[in-house]
């Protein structure tokens, strides 16, 4: 299971390695430099590659001033598949994360937008 160390504005800590890209957490693997095709939105395309990985609750970090902004689409299309999204400012994603991550590792992801 994947666990998020420490956060703060630009960076990441996941298993003890620190990157300065966003990222998605997994249950079992992490997805480094993701990218979306719009910077400050959230479309379904932009989790194409982790789609039938996701877990039931799905944790969006929209950066630390909550500029990413998840298209409404998307979370009832998550919705529709199983997921429940929440989608908070990075800092509290994370803390977020952790809780979710403490009761059941297995049943949660999260996508983090690093940066403002």
């Amino acid at each position: 299971m994947t666990r998020i160390e420490d956060y703060g504005p630009g960076h990441v800590v996941v298993d003890g390695v620190e990157t300065t890209r966003d990222v998605i957490v997994l249950p079992e693997r992490v997805v480094p430099d993701w990218w979306r095709r719009n910077g400050h939105s959230l479309a379904m395309e932009d989790l194409d590659e982790v789609l039938d990985e996701l877990p039931e609750r799905l944790v969006v970090g929209c950066g630390y001033a909550g500029r990413l902004e998840p298209d409404p689409a998307v979370v009832d299309a998550l919705a529709e598949r199983g997921v429940k999204v929440e989608a908070l400012k990075t800092p509290e994603a994370v803390a977020r994360y952790g809780e979710l991550e403490a009761e059941n590792p297995a049943a949660v992801a999260a996508a983090l937008h690093l940066t403002c």
